[in-house]
């Protein structure tokens, strides 16, 4: 499905605010509501938006630390991988990339002791090469459910 302007800037908006009213969205976007709610609709049909969901605080799911984690693996290697990492609990996501990394893994931990931890859990996996670790200290913009 094809995306027009109006449809990028409903979707930035309801990424922002799923909870915000037909009249709202329809306000800040210039059109009727009735527009709105059928762009709305268009999007569930084929698709593109897939689901509402509530996000927590940082506080209300505990301290904790998060890393991305930049992953090599040897060639061949990667369904055992990502079969090991699927056992972690603590992994939130698992992306295959292109560039210097293989995959690029999202960890959250409760602690940077039990990072650690599970960083030489990663490195022990038969086939990985090499990781390369970035604690997030911040999130500036998250329109991820």
């Amino acid at each position: 499905m094809a995306l027009d302007p109006l449809d990028r800037r409903l979707l930035a908006l309801l990424q922002a605010n799923a909870r915000s009213t037909a009249a709202d969205l329809a306000r800040q976007l210039g059109v009727a509501r009735t527009t709105v709610l059928a762009r709305v609709a268009r999007l569930e049909r084929s698709g593109v938006i897939v689901g509402y969901t509530v996000r927590l605080a940082q506080t209300e799911v505990g301290a904790g630390v998060e890393a991305y984690v930049g992953i090599t693996v040897a060639p061949r290697a990667a369904p055992l991988v990502t079969q090991r990492l699927a056992s972690f609990p603590e992994l939130r996501q698992l992306c295959s990339v292109s560039g210097e990394f293989d995959y690029l893994a999202l960890l959250r931990a409760e602690s940077t002791a039990r990072l650690d931890q599970l960083l030489d859990e990663i490195g022990a996996i038969e086939g990985v090469l090499k990781t390369t670790t970035a604690v997030v200290l911040a999130r500036r913009i998250d329109r991820q459910a």
